[in-house]
């Protein structure tokens, strides 16, 4: 291979053809199974979107419920995988935990390694239940609180955030975090979801392909881009700093979370919905300064660089005003991903060839061997 064939970071490789969802970067579009985000956005739950990616159409009033059902029933974890994530340091990053937990659950399900089509299904199911619930298990544990059982009366938005803290939440955080549940469910051959599909092309298994997409996720230019911005967000601390923050960290060629896209030339397409929510509940809770001074950094970003807030800079706002830890950004997103995830995954396997790119060789050639010696 030449270097000019050579892409780096695979940037324009096209890895396989899917009919689970494609991101149109150049005009801000993101679809899933024929419907554009924005018709499905506030118009369809969660688990009605689990459902589409799973099986290729929205669900009726049957189906939905019979998914909400085998969803509920699925949230019990082996009494293992618990003691293990109450074992954990209390200082574990939230990411180690949940791909470590997901990692043991493969150990202690006999069909594991079994890769009949019907046993991957219900599988990829089990683990959108369960991934929520080791999440909201282990910040419990880390906090020294008592575990918050799952409710099957409740959905999954709902039954996450009634198990981390620990009280049924009010009707509006529900449909927020349903509604981010939604925006995160899946997003085309981003990085987690390729390494999910080059873990099952291999013929390994579900846990291990979800255990290398959450590997994936944790990385600061991928999932982890939403802590990054409170943190940022905190460090600025004040609207009145924003212009002078911004100023210096382009002019030392310092990145701003949150801002681009590496395949968005445009708005990306989920941003205005978590923007309008970050100032819906900015508003409720009485502290604005949160969505003021991520509007002027983007309002900034945009002018000087023509550059656009992504789906990470308005969620990070938005957890943060819903109460939840900073270092649950990113499991929240991973949560979501799991639907998306899984999907993949099954599709990999429907039509499966082991994914393996080639490598151009830079370095030297003809080197001779010194004695040892002499050396």
């Amino acid at each position: 291979m030449s270097s000019s064939t050579a892409a780096k970071g695979l940037e324009g490789v096209v890895a396989a053809k899917t009919t689970l969802s494609d991101v149109r970067g150049d005009i801000g579009q993101l679809i899933y199974c024929g419907y554009d985000i924005n018709e499905l956005a506030g118009k369809v739950s969660y688990e009605e979107v689990v459902f589409l990616l799973h099986y290729g159409h929205l669900p009726n009033q049957t189906e939905l419920q019979e998914l909400k059902s085998v969803l509920a029933g699925h949230r019990d974890l082996p009494q293992g995988v618990i003691n293990m994530i109450q074992g954990l340091p209390k200082d574990t990053p939230p990411m180690h935990a949940i791909r470590t937990g997901i990692s043991a659950l493969g150990c202690y399900d006999p069909d594991a390694d079994d890769d009949s089509m019907d046993a991957n299904r219900e599988k990829a199911i089990k683990l959108i239940a369960e991934i929520p619930i080791i999440t909201a298990y282990f910040h419990r544990a880390r906090q020294g609180k008592e575990l918050v059982h799952p409710d099957a009366t409740l959905g999954e938005a709902a039954n996450f955030l009634y198990m981390i803290d620990g009280e049924k939440p009010s009707e509006e955080k529900v449909s927020t975090m349903d509604m981010c549940y939604v925006l995160h469910a899946d997003h085309g051959m981003n990085a987690s979801t390729f390494s999910a599909r080059v873990t099952i092309a291999t013929l390994s298994d579900m846990y291990s392909a979800i255990t290398s997409a959450i590997g994936t996720l944790k990385g600061p230019l991928h999932g982890g881009a939403n802590e990054g911005v409170i943190k940022m967000l905190k460090e600025i601390d004040s609207l009145d700093k924003v212009d002078a923050y911004v100023a210096d960290c382009l002019a030392q060629k310092k990145k701003i979370m949150g801002i681009g896209h590496r395949v968005y030339k445009v708005l990306d397409p989920r941003a205005p919905h978590l923007k309008r929510m970050a100032q819906i509940l900015s508003a409720k809770l009485g502290d604005p300064k949160w969505i003021q001074m991520s509007e002027r950094i983007a309002e900034i970003m945009l002018k000087e660089k023509n550059l656009n807030a992504n789906v990470d800079f308005y969620s990070a706002t938005v957890y943060y005003s819903l109460g939840i830890p900073t270092d649950l950004f990113t499991p929240i997103f991973a949560i979501a991903r799991t639907s998306g995830w899984t999907a993949h995954i099954l599709e990999q396997l429907s039509d499966n060839r082991l994914i393996r790119p080639q490598s151009e060789y830079i370095g030297p050639v003809g080197l001779k061997v010194t004695p040892l010696q002499e050396r």
